[in-house]
């Protein structure tokens, strides 16, 4: 490698490591809701900040984000295939750790005056998933507890829920039936951990 090209290319090396030193790295244990906020303690005054906006319990909103994305921040629908070899287009824009589609993801900005929001940003993406769980109560009558049939109207969407496509779903229904029980083990966790992430003089926290 000519000597004149080396210092170039040491720098392209050490910007690459920097990026990667950067990225988000997912929960060690995400099936722990107590493990994921020790790890993350950022996360807890994220998730407790859009739990207390939109009142929708911090553990239905942990539940949903982890079947969407795996609390992967730059998560997308694997891409299609053509002639079974060749990739082809994903089947649609979701993107980040809320899976929400380039539409839903405006109305949210527009609705909830966040407009610099970003997908794989964990405070806009849970802030974004209280939102949208607000609007199924609102739209839909849907308890801010209710676990199954919340994710039911996140995935479907409120109008779909209404008109009750998930019916014919079999395997939807099933998931909903996952992220329901994910709800309640993340909340027996944070039962008894909460008082770990609660900071002297703060604000009470809702009983969820």
């Amino acid at each position: 490698m000519p000597a004149k090209t080396l210092p170039i290319f040491l720098l392209c090396v050490l910007a690459v490591m920097a990026v990667s030193g950067c990225a988000t790295v997912r929960p060690r244990h995400p099936n722990n809701l107590c493990e994921i906020f020790r790890e993350k303690e950022e996360w807890y005054e994220n998730a407790y900040a859009a739990s207390r906006k939109w009142n929708v319990p911090i553990p239905l909103m942990m539940a949903i984000m982890y079947r969407e994305s795996g609390f992967n921040a730059d998560a997308r629908p694997p891409r299609t295939t053509c002639l079974f070899i060749f990739p082809g287009p994903r089947p649609s824009s979701a993107y980040g750790y809320p899976q929400a589609l380039d539409e839903t993801w405006k109305r949210y900005k527009q609705s909830a005056g966040n407009r610099g929001a970003d997908r794989d940003d964990f405070a806009d993406a849970i802030d974004f998933v209280g939102w949208y769980c607000n609007q199924s109560r609102i739209e839909c009558g849907i308890p801010p507890d209710d676990a199954y049939n919340h994710y039911l109207a996140y995935h479907e969407g409120q109008s779909g829920f209404s008109q009750k496509t998930y019916e014919s779903k079999t395997w939807l229904k099933q998931v909903a039936e996952r992220v329901e029980q994910q709800s309640q083990f993340y909340k027996d966790q944070l039962d008894s951990c909460e008082s770990e992430f609660r900071k002297p003089g703060g604000c009470c926290l809702l009983p969820f």
